[in-house]
């Protein structure tokens, strides 16, 4: 498995999570989406993509932020192969995203919370690190996890009448 949990933090990874945990904050209170951020980086350290989740707002069950990131990415890149990047989440991608990332050849994957239900960069499933793929991502979770985590249980929790944490 090549998830690693974060004990310190990269200067640099904390202030790309902190960006992607703005657009999610952004996406839940201008759009009432689920809040889930993402932002893709060059090797060289410039913003390539952001986006957070649209699904909802788009009605299109593809547009999770991983993947509106990703598409703007490769818009701005002209390719659609991202090799070198890192793509920072607030969440731990599902599958489809996942399998994305894969196809994509995104180098690294950062993410926040971690997702027992279905993730797939090591909680559920390890799709990232897959030998049976013809590409592995590096993957580093539990960046900004508590605060990532709490914002999508307080998002649920709003939807089902319940208090915040």
């Amino acid at each position: 498995m090549s998830l690693t949990t974060c004990d310190s933090l990269d200067p640099n990874d904390e202030r790309w999570m902190r960006h992607a945990l703005a657009l999610a904050e952004r996406a839940e209170r201008e759009d009432d989406e689920i809040p889930v951020g993402a932002v893709l980086v060059s090797a060289d350290g410039d913003l390539l993509g952001e986006g957070s989740n649209r699904n909802i707002t788009d009605r299109d069950p593809s547009a999770h932020a991983e993947i509106v990131a990703m598409r703007e990415g490769g818009q701005r890149l002209g390719n659609h192969r991202l090799i070198g990047t890192t793509l920072y989440i607030t969440l731990e991608p599902c599958a489809m995203c996942a399998m994305a990332i894969v196809h994509a050849r995104v180098s690294r994957v950062v993410f926040g919370a971690f997702d027992p239900k279905t993730g797939a960069a090591g909680s559920v499933f390890d799709l990232l690190a897959d030998p049976r793929h013809n590409h592995r991502v590096a993957v580093q979770g539990g960046v900004l996890g508590i605060e990532a985590g709490t914002m999508l249980t307080n998002y649920f929790r709003r939807k089902r009448g319940k208090p915040p944490i």
